[in-house]
């Protein structure tokens, strides 16, 4: 179980976390969701350890991972953008992390990630000549391969069109259910959340405001300002 208890963090002088809360429990998916600048993919970027934390605790199973190095964490984040090799091809992207963290049979945990996001055979093929779409599986693969205790997507579907979006929305929702994933996803869309997430965490200001199933947030929202943004 992942807990996150009044967590701060301030970059260059200015808080974007400001005691944010959070529990998610083992096997479930929680959507992060808020406006632009709420401090969602910071928060995550927190979690994996890729920015300081100035006070509060992050815990894992009830021990801190707060000071733990990334690699050490055993948390795998996607980022919006991707950020893949353009000079390796497909295998080599995947393979990059597995050998940092020291895994062993890379070839086979390559194939395996491969085939479960759908690209069974695109090991020697080159990002460039990937659609976005494609782009978008390498990367989840890339997350998958070191099979995570805790999976984060910042954004998954944000750079791909409507269309695109809605068939991988469906993959993306079968793949963590299939694997009964712990799972952060970051999204500004309320329905992507809603289809991904069992419970919704709404984030203002670099807190975190409510938690709940759509529902409870649509039915029973905990000021205007909730209900003006899930309308």
């Amino acid at each position: 179980m992942l807990e996150v208890r009044e967590l701060v963090v301030v970059l260059d002088g200015k808080t974007i976390l400001d005691g944010v809360d959070l529990r998610v429990a083992d096997g479930e998916v929680v959507g992060i969701l808020g406006p632009s600048g709420s401090g969602k993919s910071t928060l995550l970027r927190a979690i994996a350890g890729l920015v300081e934390v100035a006070s509060g605790d992050i815990l894992w199973d009830g021990r801190s991972v707060v000071g733990v190095p990334t690699h050490r964490r055993r948390f795998g984040l996607m980022f919006q953008r991707y950020a893949l090799f353009p000079h390796l091809d497909v295998a080599a992207n995947i393979a990059f992390g597995l050998r940092m963290q020291g895994i062993e049979d890379v070839d086979r945990r390559v194939e395996a990630a491969l085939e479960m996001v759908g690209l069974s055979g695109f090991g020697p093929r080159k990002i460039d000549g990937l659609s976005g779409g494609e782009q978008q599986r390498v990367a989840l693969a890339r997350t998958l391969a070191p099979e995570p205790r805790l999976l984060m997507l910042d954004e998954p579907l944000g750079a791909l069109d409507r269309n695109l979006r809605k068939r991988l929305l469906t993959e993306i929702d079968e793949i963590l259910a299939g694997r009964a994933v712990t799972a952060l996803v970051v999204t500004h869309d309320r329905d992507e959340a809603a289809a991904l997430a069992d419970r919704l965490a709404l984030m203002r200001d670099g807190t975190i405001v409510q938690v709940g199933t759509l529902d409870e947030l649509t039915g029973h929202p905990a000021d205007d300002w909730v209900a003006s943004f899930l309308a």
